[in-house]
């Protein structure tokens, strides 16, 4: 079966709508959430929304990267139906750098550390000193950027020239720049994730949780993957990418990562409460005790034992529409997530949803999504010519 080296005119404009709506409730949404603020004349607020709103959208994008990068590593077939949808996460990779402006803007207003006094005295005050020196920061970030912009533009590039020559080596391009591609992403992104939210409490410090956040981002990518294959479904040669054998590797790697989720969370938890240090355990008390507690138990449940059984079940791994709702449900408990490991930093009297939180969610959330639509309707939605795949689609149309 051949492939098409455009996408179908419904197809387009399915995303040109999906585009048009995102932008509209990304501008409006930044346009709330500046009004808000200049109106409440609550900057700290702003700052701790737009925060929160920009590491859950992020996590998108670096998930997108963390899974293509898998992907390449291994060459399982799971990745042709979603590997177009992967790459397109990446591709926003440029709007989010431009994104994180606001937050150095607030630097101020979000971290304590910017008042030196707040380190403390102790030799590991000494080192925070230097490595939270507010040019040191920004230089860190400029460096992240940099190495996922890069990787981004590596692996969208040779995919673009893959598609257009159909040149074997590319893909052993893509295959050997994952592996010490993987290894960048982990330690960047992990380090970000440390500097730019686990620095909220500067006297606290945890070995695992950059580890959490990359897991947290693969799971988000795996989900938005699935919700993509369920809204493009009706495009037929995506729709024969895939049976049900393909669909149960995508939920068992769902199901792994629900796994790893927990088994970090866990370990971060029990490492802590065991060496019961006067800098660890306040942290843990804030978010498992008190006010928090609801969230967390919600969290366990939700986010550990409802999706569990779910994925065990075969006839929801197999079969798209069922795998989709799930899919979606770990999008909306992946914000929740991501809510319970920030805003106690800032808040500790319990959840309290602000204007600005709603309103930052959908101004930042917008905008990638129409930059994300905008950047899947550039490739087709298949690679035309990996060898990987060759046959794939003539098999599972004859079966």
């Amino acid at each position: 079966m051949s492939l098409p080296d455009k996408l179908p005119d419904n197809v387009r404009l399915q995303i040109d709508r999906a585009q048009r709506r995102g932008l509209a409730f990304g501008v409006v949404g930044l346009i709330a959430t500046v009004a808000l603020a200049f109106g409440l004349k609550d900057w700290t607020q702003f700052f701790h929304s737009y925060l929160v709103a920009y590491v859950f959208w992020m996590v998108f994008a670096m998930g997108c990267m963390a899974i293509l990068q898998l992907h390449h590593m291994t060459g399982g077939r799971w990745g042709l139906p979603i590997r177009r949808i992967l790459e397109a996460g990446t591709r926003t990779i440029p709007a989010m750098t431009v994104l994180f402006i606001p937050i150095l803007f607030g630097m101020s207003r979000l971290y304590p550390w910017m008042q030196p006094d707040s380190l403390g005295d102790e030799p590991a005050g000494h080192f925070r000193r230097v490595y939270l020196e507010p040019h040191f920061f920004i230089v860190r970030a400029v460096i992240y950027f940099a190495i996922w912009n890069l990787l981004a533009a590596l692996l969208n590039k040779w995919s673009a020239e893959q598609d257009r020559t159909g040149d074997l080596i590319l893909k052993d391009r893509m295959s050997s720049l994952a592996a010490p591609g993987t290894i960048l992403w982990a330690l960047s992104w992990s380090w970000a994730m440390v500097d730019w939210v686990m620095t909220l409490e500067p006297t606290w410090y945890s070995s695992i949780y950059g580890m959490v956040f990359m897991v947290i981002a693969c799971l988000a990518a795996l989900s938005f993957s699935v919700v993509m294959l369920r809204m493009l479904d009706g495009y037929q040669p995506l729709h024969d990418s895939y049976d049900p054998p393909r669909l149960n590797d995508i939920g068992n790697l769902m199901l792994t990562f629900t796994l790893l989720w927990t088994y970090m969370s866990f370990a971060q938890f029990l490492i802590i409460w065991s060496g019961n240090l006067k800098q660890e355990i306040p942290w843990v008390k804030v978010r498992a005790f008190g006010p928090w507690a609801p969230v967390a138990a919600a969290l366990l449940i939700l986010h550990f034992f409802v999706p569990f059984f779910i994925l065990l079940q075969r006839g929801v791994k197999r079969r798209l529409q069922r795998l989709s709702v799930l899919a979606a449900w770990m999008l909306v408990i992946t914000l929740v997530d991501v809510y319970w490991l920030i805003v106690p930093s800032f808040q500790q009297s319990g959840p309290h949803i602000h204007l600005l939180d709603v309103f930052a969610v959908i101004g930042i959330g917008g905008v990638w999504v129409g930059v994300y639509m905008a950047q899947l309707k550039k490739m087709p939605l298949l690679p035309l010519h990996d060898p990987r795949f060759a046959g794939v689609l003539e098999h599972q149309h004859g079966d």
